[in-house]
């Protein structure tokens, strides 16, 4: 199976960084459980503080319901036709009843009824309704034992006749220093539970038997924290306090202690009936548990807490703490690639610079190396004309040296030294020529440095003074003092000479054959012209003028009607224009105005110029 190629290219990736990306993995791994850790310990914290406030408003709730009714029993105690019905003396019993049944009426309890020293019912406000309590003997009540020994009474208890739960709450009624008897008021506390349902969190209310007796979630009611043994079971059954409700087991699994009233419990799926669809706190799965015990009763209350919105929020914490702890991880990493890359391509840079240096060296020496060989290639051009001028010398020195040793045998010592004169001047003419054909052929550093241009200019001249001679073409030099340029004066006398040739080949068959040389400062700019009256560039020649190898003469002879480009092998007019380009100038060419081929030389201007020499303006060799 074929990877994309973004794939193959990701697991290259990993490949190369892949130690240092486990290791940024299991450090963010690592930063992500301890920040699950922290964040889960501090919601927990935050959620047990929230648990203790709502334990307190749930206490503080059933304290104030309960406490509304407590007084009641006592109040009984003031009526003498009740002292009298519980002593077992005369009392109109059915107007205590009535009593009772009015005293209940207005106060909303559940039940108000008077018993006996013995337990049995004497008097209640159900009096007239068929389950009534009268004559039913309940000496076996928690709350009439407690009463009965003269302690108020506190029991919750389902009754027996109407199967209805309730709070009882009961009194001791003395009369003359005796207990004669014992009053009960029952309470209803099903209005708290279905305002315990408004509240945030789901509450239970166990009592000593740790059953729960009160709970927002009406499937919790009943149920036991803890699994009941038989012999509680069989113990609650005689004392009929739940009327026989199977108590089943809540299911509350312990997960985590936390502190002495608080720990982490599982709370399974099951504990949640079809009865509990509209309460919104059938909660399942991990919950907090929170006990508190309720002061003057032996309750105890539990809020259940859910765990989910603490953990769901560790995890985010987690998640993000890793991703972030990750995210910087791998910029860490890219970063550090990134610097090994850009030392590595520092490091390339480098060698890519020394060997950009070396080949320019090379090619340095290599235009210098064809920069002598076009002097000397100039020279072998020159070569027959050279010939010329020092041949007519040497035959003029063998007469005249005969010549002077016949005047001297004869004794005519005036004609031996006029001689002599002209055969020194001869010498100093070819020493001339030879000296700057020396200079000419020998190499030149090619350092800048201020040259006068009209210097230059006749020096160029002189080297083709034979040629000149021969060809008979007038030149008109213009070079003013202040043409003074920044180049090599050897190298610059080179791509004169070059143009001069490739000036006079393209006047071969002129019929007034005539070059112009102009030289001229602009501002800091010198610029050199070179014109010609021939027969101009074409079209084709002008487009590749400076191209290496590109000619128009025929290789081996001297010149042709189309000769600009210069040079047999078409490299005259090429290193020329690298010879000024390493000045810093350029090399145009292009047709005059009046025709004929004109060459122009920019070359930049020296800051400071020397004193040039005198102008040399070379008259046309052929007219001297």
């Amino acid at each position: 199976m074929r990877l994309a190629p973004l794939t193959r290219s990701v697991i290259r990736r990993l490949r190369r960084i892949g130690p240092v990306a486990l290791l940024v993995l299991l450090t963010a791994l690592l930063i992500g459980a301890a920040a699950f850790r922290a964040s889960e310990t501090a919601g927990l914290a935050a959620l047990r503080e929230t648990g203790r406030h709502r334990l307190d408003l749930y206490a503080a709730s059933l304290e104030r319901e309960i406490d509304k009714y407590a007084f009641f029993p006592a109040t009984l105690e003031l009526e003498r036709d009740v002292l009298d019905l519980a002593a077992g003396r005369p009392a109109p019993k059915a107007d205590v009843n009535r009593f009772l049944e009015r005293l209940n009426q207005r106060t909303g309890t559940l039940a108000i009824y008077v018993m006996n020293a013995q337990g049995r019912v004497v008097a209640s406000s159900n009096w007239n309704r068929p389950d009534s309590f009268i004559g039913e003997d309940l000496f076996y009540r928690p709350y009439f034992i407690a009463a009965a020994a003269g302690r108020p009474g506190r029991f919750y208890g389902i009754g027996t006749t109407r199967n209805e739960p309730g709070y009882f709450l009961s009194s001791t009624l003395i009369d003359n220093g005796e207990i004669v008897g014992v009053a009960v008021v029952k309470v209803s506390l099903e209005q708290l539970e279905r305002s315990w349902a408004t509240v945030e969190a789901p509450v239970l209310v166990v009592d000593e038997n740790g059953v729960a007796i009160l709970a927002s979630v009406p499937s919790w009611r009943y149920s036991t924290l803890r699994p009941l043994d038989g012999a509680e079971r069989q113990r609650l059954e005689r004392t009929l306090q739940y009327n026989a409700r199977p108590l089943p087991p809540l299911g509350l699994a312990p997960v985590r202690q936390l502190s002495d009233d608080a720990e982490l419990v599982r709370l399974p799926a099951e504990a949640r009936t079809e009865a509990d669809a509209a309460s919104p706190f059938a909660i399942s799965g991990l919950v907090l548990a929170q006990k508190a015990p309720l002061h003057g009763t032996p309750w105890s209350m539990t809020v259940l807490s859910p765990v989910a919105p603490v953990t769901a929020m560790a995890w985010a914490h987690a998640a993000l703490s890793a991703v972030g702890s990750a995210l910087v991880g791998m910029l860490a990493l890219l970063w550090r690639q990134h610097r090994r890359h850009l030392r590595a391509l520092r490091h390339a840079n480098d060698a890519l610079e020394r060997k950009v240096e070396e080949r320019t060296r090379h090619l340095r020496a290599a235009q210098g190396e064809l920069v002598h060989a076009g002097k000397l290639a100039v020279i072998g051009q020159m070569s027959a004309g050279l010939a010329h001028e020092l041949n007519q010398p040497l035959a003029a020195l063998r007469t005249l040296s005969g010549n002077t040793v016949k005047f001297l045998q004869r004794g005519k010592l005036e004609a031996a030294q006029d001689n002599l004169e002209r055969i020194g001047q001869l010498v100093d003419r070819m020493g001339a020529l030879t000296g700057e054909l020396k200079r000419f052929a020998r190499k030149s550093t090619g350092a800048p440095q201020p040259v006068a241009v009209g210097r230059v200019i006749g020096n160029a001249l002189f080297l083709l003074d034979a040629r000149l001679n021969r060809t008979a073409v007038a030149v008109t030099v213009e070079a003013p003092d202040d043409a003074v340029a920044l180049c090599d004066a050897n190298r610059l006398e080179q791509v004169l000479v070059n143009l001069l040739t490739n000036a006079l080949d393209a006047l071969a068959d002129a019929p007034d054959p005539a070059i112009t040389i102009a030289a001229s400062r602009q501002t800091d700019r010198v610029r050199v012209t070179v014109a010609d009256n021939g027969p101009g560039l074409s079209d084709t020649a002008r487009d590749r003028l400076f191209e290496p190898f590109f000619t128009t003469k025929d290789v081996g002879k001297d010149g042709g009607k189309e000769t600009e480009t210069g040079g047999g092998l078409g490299l005259g007019l090429a290193i020329s224009a690298g010879i000024v380009r390493d000045f810093g100038g350029t090399l145009s060419g292009t047709n005059g105005p009046d025709g004929g081929a004109l060459f122009a030389i920019d070359l930049p201007a020296a800051p400071d110029p020397a004193a040039p020499d005198p102008v040399i303006d070379t008259p046309n060799r052929a007219n001297a």
